[in-house]
């Protein structure tokens, strides 16, 4: 097996494999796998809202794989794209609460972005330094950063920022939210997708640019690829590490322009749902490509929703299953696949 064709036929055959174990788990059940793929497909895909469902959760889910992906690139494995994300929605929400009212949107939105990339990527970037300076291992550095932003933002909203009788934050302007398609195109009629996608989908193009098209993708993938001869080679292998935390954690914080200011509008306890988490799946499908996470997030998208509209005749936990089954058996393929070579 090629490592091209390799790219293509694991995450191909992990989703098919996990389909069908997904089906025996159905039958086991007590259900018809038939009927409820029937039903799951015709409420998703085959309605507009459905699509405008999936396409909203696909959205926040290729932010949250890229901030996985970029890391990766240098086998460093980013796990806390969840407390990036919590840190990059709380500032988005607080500046969109705090700016004049009389700022047109042109203004308000870019700003609001921009906090919410700058919280992600200095959270990111807390777990690069630890990295390089002082050799810390970056899946403990970000999994404690992600129970530490947790924290911090729960303290800050619950007893400084919280609306009285609420447990959320004052709502952003009205110049700071971003418009649904609905509103602007007519498409996904009264679903929550909006026009962060665009802004998602011109990352993904951005990092996959970056990475293969650029000198500085280059020497980013050799400072992952072979650290020792990259510094030979004049490389900063810590600058790469930084620079590639602060891009992935800039990248988890963008998530909160499809959550914060297109959707709720203000900041909640709770409100990532563990998309951080799903992120690193979305990314280990794709195989840290970041065209590939556009993909890989639609697909997680919709076992996310499709599971809410079949709720009622199997629970959703089961494509949640199918989640971890998919991960698993790319983990497992990709290893065959090294032998084979």
């Amino acid at each position: 097996m090629t490592r091209k064709s390799g790219q293509i036929l694991i995450p191909f055959l992990s989703i098919l494999s996990a389909l069908l174990v997904s089906c025996l788990v159905i039958a086991m059940a007590g259900r018809d796998p038939m009927m409820i793929f029937s039903k799951m497909f015709h409420l998703t895909l085959g309605s507009s809202y459905g699509i405008g469902q999936v396409v909203f959760r696909m959205t926040t889910l290729i932010f949250a794989g890229l901030a996985v992906a970029i890391p990766f690139r240098l086998r460093l494995f980013n796990v806390g794209a969840e407390g990036q994300l919590q840190m990059g929605a709380f500032a988005a929400a607080m500046t969109g609460a705090m700016l004049p009212s009389t700022l047109p949107s042109l203004v308000s939105i870019p700003l609001c972005i921009i906090m919410a990339m700058a919280s992600g990527a200095c959270w990111a970037l807390l777990s690069g330094l630890l990295k390089v300076r002082f050799g810390v291992n970056e899946v403990i550095a970000t999994i404690m950063l992600n129970f530490i932003a947790q924290g911090l933002t729960g303290y800050l909203l619950t007893y400084h920022f919280a609306m009285p009788s609420t447990v959320h934050t004052a709502p952003i302007n009205a110049s700071a939210t971003i418009p649904s398609f609905y509103t602007v195109t007519g498409w996904f009629a009264n679903s929550p997708a909006n026009l962060t996608t665009i802004l998602s989908l011109s990352l993904a193009l951005f990092f996959q640019f970056l990475l293969f098209q650029s000198r500085f993708g280059y020497e980013m993938r050799a400072a992952g690829l072979q650290p020792e001869a990259a510094r030979y080679g004049g490389i900063n292998a810590g600058m790469h590490t930084l620079v590639a935390m602060g891009i992935g954690g800039a990248a988890a914080g963008m998530g909160a322009s499809n959550i914060v200011l297109s959707y709720k509008h203000y900041y909640e306890a709770g409100m990532s749902g563990g998309i951080g988490f799903t992120g690193i799946a979305v990314a280990l499908l794709a195989g840290a490509h970041p065209l590939w996470i556009v993909l890989s997030a639609f697909f997680f998208g919709f076992l996310e929703y499709g599971g809410l509209t079949v709720n009622a005749y199997i629970p959703k936990d089961i494509f949640m299953m199918i989640e971890a089954i998919t991960i698993l058996l790319v983990i497992a393929f990709s290893a065959l696949g090294k032998r084979m070579e």
